[in-house]
């Protein structure tokens, strides 16, 4: 009986002891679950009742100088749906599909997902808002957004950018400023059941968002408006493939506008090109100056006393340099002329002894200082920094070719901080594009100050080599920039292109004028810069100087420069147009490739105009031996290779296709309805027949190619 007893009060203690461990446990884990790992669990709680919808803040408006708005954020409703909500997605998809032009498979996938929220379409426009909205579908509801409005669509596109659907910068200011300008995003945090319901008189927060800040540029609207009007006007006259026009305040290097064609509309930039909204040719196109570059030898030469306006020069109409013999553009030379006179003709001998004179290390001195060769710092994205030879690497056939703007390549917006130097007395500014960044009341947040980089030459070179560049515009090449009332100075530029596999492009140019005004005080500053043009004229006298004459006379005017009165005017057109008009017989282009065509015809003093698609003509208005004055527009009629085919039979001249790849040969001679034979492979470097023969279309053409080191052989 006691030993019964002893047992049953050991299994009790050991029951006791087990339950008292379990208790133990259970207590240890409520500790754990309430104490150390209590927070989580309470967040992640809050997480699955909890439902968290941003709420985007506005962008701040970017503002010109003057305080105009030039991009603001206007309300847009944003489409939604909760799909447990959604009582027949089928009949839901078939209704709201078409209004937001999506596919109805597409709407019906979203609306049905396993999830408590989906966007159907951002930002869309009034009406379709409110004819969904009619519909009254449960389950389907709207956000209120802000959506991105430039108000004057192709006002400077370039520089101010666009945003995405989230309202991100992109492009341009947007991007380069989306800090500054995107503000702090708000929420709204709604207590829901497990159903996915609100829960009535549940938790409610509103956290608002902080509107962006403004952004103050330097453009200036009214100026702005200058340049496209003018770039309009190019672009009817001269259908370029690019280009630029940009104005600067010299004094401070502050940008008043910038515009480039093509161009598009940032409200629509999905429906433009990429290649047109990508690139701002202003601050990234690389092209060889020519003629303008002219103006840095000279005030590199001035400052360095390497030459004097009144020391002698003669022109014979050519330099040689090394083993190559440099033309002048006039036939015959200038002769005997002094340095001022070598700036007011252009003259390529003067200005390559001027460069020669100077030196190696002290024109990369120059060239250097006055920033060529790296980037301005403007601030916008996608700058280029040129191209220039390395020092150690430059020969003497090199800075005789720089010295007139070949063999370096710059950007527009480099070669017009460059010009304001000189304007300025010698100071290069930092190209500046954005005033201040001020918040909502107009209190400023950031100012950006004229910042000056370096003083490259003094003021008194500065305001030498700005009393040549006035020549230059009264009496020299750039007379069609003269401006009435005011003292104007500058230098033209012709420039071919580089080829993409190098050399030079036949047949295509760049015209560009630079100049600025009045000379005794300068306000402005312009680039013009035409790559490309099209129609027979392309010498930047005759393109791009005359740009310059209305759009310095009005933005003058408009900032209020005082006209200076009396002053005399060229007595004669400039030498590019200064051209006596003789009778020439019209060449025959016709089966020529289109810039063979447009080489003949230059030569023979000719303008011309393309009619239709393709690289070959086929017809031409007046015809082969027709008397016509020089100057005369001959219509070239191009046909492309169904043209070609449908001509069997007749006779076509043969192209010169040496130097050609094989697809480069094959497409040009499948363009006029002839077939290649090709022999080995490389480039082409002989051909049978030989150019200028005629064979019936669909005959063969053998070409034999080799490889560029043993084509360049022959």
């Amino acid at each position: 009986m006691k030993t019964t007893s002893i047992v049953i009060r050991r299994r009790i203690t050991g029951l006791f002891l087990l339950a008292a461990a379990f208790l133990s446990c259970i207590i240890l884990r409520l500790a754990w679950v309430q104490i150390v790992k209590g927070d989580e669990y309470r967040q992640k709680g809050i997480i699955n009742r909890m439902r968290d919808v941003p709420v985007e803040a506005k962008r701040g408006s970017i503002l010109d100088r003057n305080g105009n708005e030039l991009v603001t954020s206007v309300s847009a409703d944003s489409v939604y749906a909760i799909p447990n909500h959604i009582k027949n997605p089928d009949e839901v998809a078939v209704q709201i599909a078409p209004l937001l032009g999506m596919d109805v498979n597409k709407v019906k996938t979203i609306i049905t997902r396993k999830s408590r929220f989906e966007w159907l379409k951002r930002k869309v426009d009034y009406e379709t808002s409110q004819k969904i909205k009619a519909l009254k579908i449960e389950g389907i509801g709207f956000a209120e957004e802000s959506k991105r409005y430039y108000k004057q669509e192709t006002l400077a596109p370039h520089i101010l950018g666009f945003t995405g659907t989230d309202n991100q910068g992109l492009m341009g200011m947007e991007a380069a400023f989306d800090e500054e300008l995107k503000g702090i995003p708000g929420r709204i945090v709604i207590e829901h059941d497990a159903a996915g319901r609100e829960i009535p008189q549940a938790l409610h927060q509103y956290i608002p968002p902080s509107q962006g800040n403004n952004l103050v540029l330097t453009l200036d609207q009214t100026i702005q408006h200058f340049v496209e009007r003018e770039l309009d006007k190019i672009v009817v006259a001269h259908r370029p493939k690019t280009a630029v026009i940009i104005v600067m305040d010299p004094q401070t290097g502050e940008v008043l506008a910038m515009g480039n064609r093509p161009t598009f509309n940032p409200n629509k930039w999905r429906e433009a090109p990429q290649q047109v909204w990508d690139r701002n040719p202003a601050i990234w196109y690389n092209y060889e100056p020519g003629s303008t570059f002219k103006i840095v030898t000279a005030a590199a030469a001035l400052e360095e006393n390497a030459v004097k306006p009144s020391d002698r020069f003669y022109c014979p109409g050519y330099i040689q340099v090394a083993d190559r013999k440099i033309r002048c553009w006039k036939d015959g030379g200038h002769g005997s002329q002094s340095f001022e006179e070598v700036v007011q003709n252009s003259c390529n001998p003067g200005f390559i002894q001027t460069g020669l004179n100077l030196g190696k290390e002290k024109f990369y001195k120059y060239i250097r200082a006055f920033g060529f060769g790296q980037p301005t710092g403007i601030g916008l994205p996608g700058e280029a920094k040129g191209i220039i030879i390395r020092e150690n690497d430059a020969t003497n056939l090199n800075i005789a070719t720089m010295s007139i703007g070949q063999s370096i390549a710059v950007t527009p917006i480099q070669l017009l901080s460059a010009v304001c130097a000189v304007a300025n007395g010698g100071k290069l500014m930092k190209p500046q594009l954005v005033k201040r960044v001020e918040d909502q009341k107009g209190n400023v947040i950031k100012e950006y100050k004229p910042e000056m980089i370096r003083q490259v030459i003094s003021a008194e070179t500065a305001r030498l080599t700005g009393q040549l560049l006035e020549n230059v515009v009264f009496k020299g090449t750039g007379k069609n920039a003269f401006v009435e009332g005011y003292r104007a100075a500058g230098k033209t530029g012709t420039a071919q292109v580089v080829a993409e596999r190098g050399g030079y492009a036949s047949g295509k140019y760049v015209a560009s004028f630079v100049g600025f005004a009045p000379v005794n005080d300068p306000k402005i500053a312009v680039l013009i810069m035409i790559a490309e043009p099209q129609g027979g004229a392309y010498y930047g006298g005759v393109v791009a100087a005359p740009v310059f004459s209305p759009l310095a006379l009005d933005i003058l005017r408009y900032l209020g420069v005082p006209e200076q009165k009396n002053l005399p005017k060229p007595k004669t057109n400039p030498w590019e147009v200064e051209q006596e008009r003789i009778e020439v017989a019209v060449p025959n282009v016709v089966n020529l490739p289109l810039d063979e065509a447009q080489k003949t015809l230059r030569e023979a003093g000719l303008a011309f105009e393309t009619r239709g698609q393709g690289r070959v003509v086929y017809g031409q208005i007046p015809e082969s031996g027709a008397l016509v004055l020089s100057g005369t527009t001959v219509i070239l009629d191009l046909a492309g290779t169904a043209d070609a085919k449908n001509k069997q039979g007749e006779q076509v001249s043969i192209p010169d296709l040496k130097g050609m790849t094989i697809r480069e040969a094959g497409n040009l001679l499948e363009s006029i309805g002839l077939k290649l034979e090709p022999v080995g492979s490389g480039l082409a470097v002989t051909q049978s027949p030989a150019p200028g023969q005629k064979l019936p279309r669909g005959s063969t053409v053998k070409v034999e190619f080799k490889p560029p080191s043993a084509a360049n052989k022959f």
